[in-house]
């Protein structure tokens, strides 16, 4: 049975009452966190965790940094969000992925990068006190929602601090994080972040370069 993220949330938000739970939100970029911030600013107090040690080269992370800290800046939200700049070490994610550089994207290698990410998101949400951990990651259309729940539920567990079930693409969270990108005039990137996706976008891009020909 498909579980529904979103109607989980909707259980536990409407659970709350007058309480504003803290939460460590990872990051992926500006756009994607972008509607996520807007909708659980009204129920969270919230800390964005910018940690993707996938991101390359060097310079694309750093743009992506600043991009986050200006939505941060700019963006009208209920409750203040604070900001964690993580380390960038991209040593530690083609660690993560060693033996799985030529599986396409979104399967294992991605699946690695998913609990890279997560797994920091959750240690240093259980080490600070934060009441739930979560990621902006599932309001990708090309992201595994489910995958990226089961992890979260499972590094949860281990470090002993709640997963915040969601998958952000619903009700159109995805459209609206395109909307909110052009109002703030963010830098949408064409690929996810790592050599790999950035490989397969610049073929994909001949591809259709090729075909128009």
């Amino acid at each position: 049975m498909n579980r529904n993220f979103q109607l989980e949330l909707d259980r536990l938000i409407s659970g709350l009452g007058d309480k504003t739970p803290s939460l460590l939100l990872h990051s992926c970029c500006a756009p994607c966190s972008s509607y996520t911030l807007e909708y659980l600013t009204r129920y969270f107090s919230i800390t964005v965790f910018y940690y993707n040690p996938n991101i390359s080269p060097s310079e694309e992370f750093y743009k992506r940094v600043a991009e986050q800290k200006r939505l941060i800046s700019e963006l009208p939200v209920k409750n203040p969000v604070s900001f964690i700049e993580g380390d960038y070490d991209y040593s530690e994610f083609l660690e993560a992925v060693r033996g799985l550089e030529h599986i396409p994207e979104g399967g294992e290698r991605c699946f690695a990068c998913y609990r890279l990410r997560l797994e920091k998101t959750a240690r240093l949400a259980a080490e600070t006190g934060f009441d739930y951990f979560a990621t902006t990651l599932s309001i990708s259309p090309y992201k595994n929602a489910a995958k990226l729940n089961e992890i979260a539920g499972e590094l949860g567990g281990i470090y002993g601090v709640s997963a915040l079930p969601c998958d952000f693409k619903k009700r159109g969270g995805y459209k609206r994080s395109i909307e909110l990108s052009a109002i703030y005039g963010l830098y949408r990137q064409d690929y996810c972040g790592c050599a790999f996706s950035k490989h397969e976008a610049e073929e994909r891009r001949a591809a259709r370069s090729i075909s128009n020909d």
